[in-house]
């Protein structure tokens, strides 16, 4: 397996600072891209792993109104919480990077001036939705309205989030400022194009023909579905105050359009790494050698595959990806994951909540990624990953083969004797699975890898069980040696093969067969799985043992159930629309309804019904009976004593053979709950009218 290394780009779509990271966004780009860039380290390839906060563009701006604070805010706030929420997981970014450095600003700046001198813009002026009231051009998530494509009515200007499609504000059905709610004019304003359409051949020729093989279905079938639209030109600037200003003369008040600048941020984020480690940046971005690899979500394969590469085309010097593999969503108890409901796992309180197990949630989305198509994460699905699977078979094997090393043996790895069939067969199936785990990582498939390595931890399961040392121990102690040297092999082998997917348990775990590399300890490798039956040699100690995993409880996913479920009722209230006016009434009619406060003095449930109280109630003019719905939300002891507002003179009405006289007003509150409409101050009197 021993190779030349080759030099990897390795990118993540660059997260907006608008909020922190969700599990959406782990599952779909940032756990399958430290998967393969940690794997690639390990086979000694030369890797830049490369990301960094995505800072402008309209939602940035859009968030900084609602908070009543600047742009720059908005994204120190962010930047500071994305980063560090990443480097508490366990990302293993070479550099994470901000589109607001200066290196970027230049960086994005030197690329729009050569294509702009290289004469590869179109420069044109077109009419674009402008908002009178606010004074601006509405560019991308300034304006919604409804996508001519599927008709969803909230899709924004940029792109519509039900069906994916990337499109121009103007293409937008009856479109309204996301500022005032006005309905925009057209204004006419400069900017300049990248024509995509002359890129079409080429676009055609490099995805599905070049690429026809090693690409992923949906990524192509995206990109098709947009050649075969027929490509246009797309502007690469826009109407705002916050971005990076366009450098060139006639035109101020004008930024790069942030998806012009943002995938020049892989570029930026390379150099400023490069700078700081003595390298080369031009290595990983202008050797024809180099590998490009963008890892991001199905949202940005436009982007990605027709935008950026026709940009680097139009340039000249630069390589074009090698694959980009896209993920499909992923959603959160059977809805979509949605930033500005708050209904999301977020990863920095992820990790207050589940302090030091990452490597759970590492696991739960990678078992359950949504490579072909959208995935739903459920938390009962995430507990009993962790309790039936880590747990029960990872956590298992290792606890079992170090507690009997440390019980039979002190902690020393037993001498062997011969090798029976089952030894010589265990042992050759785990050297052979570090290219099968490889296989499924290099074509993208993570589900597949991680299962294959589960299959590691059962495989050495079934070789404990069938051989049962802690019964031979009693009867042969050399079989009960060379069966714990074995089992000692494939725990070795997990603490190596684990490192890409399990980091931390990958840590621990070298730390415990006392494995982790230094001037006296050969490092292992992928390679010396498969060349080598030995890898702890006898002789060798190992550490006392720890828990890999422990269980996760009902309490806690209960926890994080209800957090949702709080998140759902506030939404409900938010978007809470009150019912239409009902026709007009005159003062007259008004003046006809007789309402007094009274006094509830008894209350029983009506018999063979669900809904219906029997409530006697002291009106101050008399003691009526009152037949009310409420018995679902109240019970009879609840409300004796309880003061209410009454409709005195509605007609009588028999309910179940009970006379009905009046009716107790009442309403929801916002947990959807009836609430009485308490007449107000303690001490009003029954019979008090309400005016």
């Amino acid at each position: 397996m021993s190779h030349d290394p080759t030099t990897f780009t390795i990118t993540a779509a660059l997260p907006y600072t608008n909020g922190p990271v969700h599990i959406g966004h782990l599952a779909g780009v940032y756990v399958p891209a430290d998967i393969y860039a940690r794997y690639q380290r390990l086979q000694g390839n030369d890797v830049a792993f490369v990301c960094g906060s995505d800072e402008h563009g309209v939602p940035i701006t859009i968030k900084a109104k609602k908070e009543g604070i600047s742009p720059q805010q908005v994204v120190d706030k962010y930047h500071a919480i994305i980063k560090k929420s990443f480097e508490d997981f366990g990302i293993t970014f070479d550099n994470y990077s901000r589109t607001s450095a200066k290196i970027h600003h230049d960086t994005a700046s030197e690329f729009f001036k050569k294509l702009y001198q290289d004469g590869k813009f179109v420069e044109e002026i077109t009419e674009q939705l402008y908002d009178e009231e606010a004074n601006q051009f509405l560019a991308d998530r300034f304006v919604v309205g409804t996508c001519p494509k599927c008709g969803n009515e909230e899709s924004y200007g940029d792109q519509c989030e039900n069906c994916g499609t990337s499109h121009n504000a103007t293409d937008l059905i009856n479109p309204k400022s996301a500022i005032t709610g006005a309905v925009p004019t057209l204004k006419e304003t400069k900017h300049w194009f990248l024509p995509l359409n002359e890129y079409e051949a080429f676009l055609k020729e490099w995805i599905l023909v070049e690429h026809d093989k090693d690409w992923k279905t949906n990524v192509k079938g995206q990109c098709k579905s947009w050649i075969d639209d027929g490509l246009r030109p797309r502007a690469v600037t826009r109407d705002l105050d916050w971005g990076i200003p366009v450098p060139v003369e006639g035109a101020d008040g004008k930024v790069l359009y942030v998806w012009f600048d943002a995938p020049i941020g892989y570029i930026s984020a390379t150099k400023e790494w490069a700078a700081q480690e003595g390298k080369d940046w031009e290595s990983y971005w202008k050797d024809t050698n180099t590998k490009l690899v963008h890892f991001i979500g199905k949202d940005n394969i436009v982007f990605h595959c027709i935008i950026f590469p026709s940009m680097l085309k139009a340039e000249g010097s630069y390589i074009l990806p090698e694959n980009v593999p896209a993920n499909e969503f992923l959603n959160l108890e059977g809805n979509k994951i949605s930033t500005s409901k708050n209904w999301a796992v977020w990863l920095h309180e992820y990790l207050e909540d589940f302090p030091d197990q990452q490597d759970v949630l590492r696991y739960a989305l990678t078992s359950n990624a949504p490579e072909t198509k959208d995935n739903d994460f459920t938390w009962a699905d995430f507990q009993a990953r962790n309790n039936n699977e880590l747990v029960a078979i990872f956590g298992n094997f290792i606890n079992r083969v170090v507690v009997l090393t440390h019980k039979y043996y002190n902690g020393e790895v037993p001498e062997i004797s011969e090798l029976s069939d089952i030894d010589i067969q265990t042992l050759k199936e785990l050297q052979a699975y570090p290219a099968v785990i490889s296989s499924s990582i290099e074509r993208y498939r993570f589900r597949e890898a991680l299962s294959e390595l589960m299959n590691v931890a059962r495989l050495g399961n079934k070789y404990l069980a069938d051989e049962e040392p802690w019964k031979t121990i009693k009867t042969d102690e050399a079989r009960t040696k060379t069966v714990m040297f074995v089992a000692l092999q494939v725990a070795t082998a997990l603490s190596v093969l684990s490192e890409p997917f399990l980091p931390f348990t990958s840590n621990k775990l070298k730390n415990i067969l006392n494995v982790i590399p230094n001037e006296h300890k050969e490092s292992y490798t992928w390679q010396t799985i498969a060349a080598k039956e030995t890898l702890l040699k006898s002789g060798h100690t190992i550490n006392e043992g720890e828990l890999l995993f422990s269980k996760i409880e009902d309490e806690q996913i209960q926890q994080q159930l209800d957090k949702l479920e709080k998140s759902k009722k506030m939404n409900e209230v938010a978007n809470a629309k009150a019912e239409p006016q009902k026709d007009t009434i005159q003062f007259d009619d008004f003046t006809k309804l007789d309402m007094r406060v009274g006094t509830i003095l008894e209350a029983e449930k009506m018999p063979k019904t669900k809904k219906l109280l029997v409530l006697k109630v002291d009106t101050g003019i008399d003691v009526r009976t009152i037949v009310s719905g409420i018995a679902e939300s109240f019970t009879p002891e609840d409300i004796i004593g309880k003061q209410v507002t009454v409709l005195v003179n509605l007609a009588p009405r028999a309910l179940r053979g009970v006379e009905s006289e009046g009716m107790i007003l009442m309403t929801e509150n916002a947990d959807g709950k009836l609430v009485f409409l308490n007449p107000g101050e303690a001490g009003v009197v029954n019979g008090a009218t309400i005016n």
